[in-house]
């Protein structure tokens, strides 16, 4: 399912002395299945960006067409516009409140009006792809770890069927091992359902091993946009505006501003040891 954003602005407090331009005359179009990663400064306007895709946030100018379909044009199609962008916000296991796993994940598909039999298949579907085993599955959420409550919380939002899945900080407070285990999920789903995915994180590293492009938003605009290797490389351009390259891409330009002839466009930590390997061998 696609995205087409068109001149999106909003001001929070308008009028007021506490106005504030939170994104200004914004334009992104982003493909059915792609895998895109946002990233900027605290306050940039990210989160204020991924609210206004299934409509918590009403454009102040522009317009969001998804599928086709100007998603602000008419109210009484939210619960369907919403239906398809599934959201994820940082922490989304304090939203978790139900007795069990299963009724926790089954919560969204039987808001919805769907049937018994169909929640259940739903369920399980979505408890499989991040993967919690049936063991779990009639145990209290707030029993399990950290990283798992994450996974019963993403699963809530796929049992609904989302054709676009947006995940604001989804590894935040993690540890190492959550976080490869969220992200690990995260890659899977998009690769296996064809899921439009939408990543928003301050981590480069996580950022580079599996998007497909990468928008930067600075003050509420887009200030860069392309593909991991074109935008890791233009490290000053991100630190000017407050972000880093990744530690691999900061490697490979030492190196060659050393005088070792390694290829351009080295942003992860597999393409710089190969590079290297070829130089020494």
């Amino acid at each position: 399912m696609s995205i087409e954003i068109e001149n999106l602005s909003h001001t929070y407090g308008k009028g007021s002395t506490f106005e504030k331009k939170a994104l200004d005359h914004v334009s992104l179009t982003i493909k059915k299945g792609e895998f895109v990663g946002l990233i900027g400064h605290t306050g940039s306007g990210k989160s204020t960006l991924i609210q206004h895709l299934n409509v918590l946030l009403r454009p102040e100018t522009g317009s969001i067409i998804i599928d086709g379909e100007d998603i602000g044009a008419d109210k009484g199609r939210l619960k369907a516009i919403r239906s398809k962008v599934g959201l994820v916000f940082q922490y989304p296991e304090h939203q978790l409140f139900e007795m069990t796993v299963f009724k926790d994940v089954a919560f969204g598909p039987a808001n919805m009006g769907i049937g018994a039999d169909e929640t259940r298949r739903r369920v399980l579907d979505a408890l499989e792809i991040v993967g919690i085993p049936p063991d779990l599955h009639e145990k209290s959420p707030f029993e399990l770890s950290g990283g798992q409550k994450r996974r019963v919380a993403i699963a809530g939002v796929l049992a609904m069927r989302p054709e676009i899945l947006v995940l604001d900080e989804p590894t935040a407070g993690l540890d190492p091992r959550g976080r490869d285990e969220i992200l690990g999920r995260v890659k899977d789903m998009h690769e296996k359902l064809q899921l439009t995915v939408i990543l928003v994180s301050h981590s480069m590293e996580d950022i580079a091993r599996l998007v497909d492009r990468i928008v930067v938003i600075n003050h509420g605009k887009i200030a860069l946009q392309g593909a991991p290797a074109e935008i890791f490389a233009q490290i000053d351009a991100l630190e000017a505006i407050g972000l880093a390259s990744t530690q691999a891409a900061y490697v490979a330009k030492r190196l060659q501003d050393a005088g070792f002839a390694l290829a351009d466009g080295i942003y992860t930590p597999e393409r710089a040891i190969k590079e290297i390997l070829r130089l020494i061998c």
